[in-house]
């Protein structure tokens, strides 16, 4: 593929649709993980989607953009859980209302989320790093 840019968009692409897979994964599959895999890899690996997500459409900013980009949507999300009228709790009560907004407040996500964001971000600077090379 000639284009870079489209080339990089379908590597966060995958790596988005990977991250979906191993994060439905851990909550399908949890009892059969060892218990700190099941706790605490399905946040991080959907932080980590995020971040990704934020490369697809941030793919010609620099890569500190997405990180802060999305650890502040990350957060976001989070504290919003804070917030408890009854259509919001209708609405995570869903499967997929509570699979992206989440269920309720944990300071525990916030650094799960920062590891996993932290995580693909480093893997990212990595690869980025020896492509430059290629």
């Amino acid at each position: 593929m000639r284009n870079p840019v489209i080339r990089s968009k379908l590597v966060y692409c995958s790596a988005v649709l990977l991250a979906v897979i191993l994060g439905l994964g851990t909550r399908a599959y949890g009892n059969q993980l060892p218990s700190f895999v099941s706790e605490h890899f399905g946040d991080a690996l959907w932080a980590g989607m995020i971040y990704f997500g934020s490369r697809v459409l941030f793919t010609r900013r620099p890569l500190w953009m997405s990180l802060v980009l999305s650890l502040g949507f990350s957060f976001g999300i989070e504290f919003s859980q804070l917030y408890q009228a009854e259509w919001i709790l209708e609405v995570r009560a869903t499967t997929a209302g509570g699979l992206i907004l989440g269920r309720g407040f944990l300071w525990i996500d916030l650094v799960r989320y920062t590891a996993g964001i932290l995580f693909c971000y480093w893997i990212d600077r990595i690869l980025c790093n020896r492509s430059r090379m290629i």
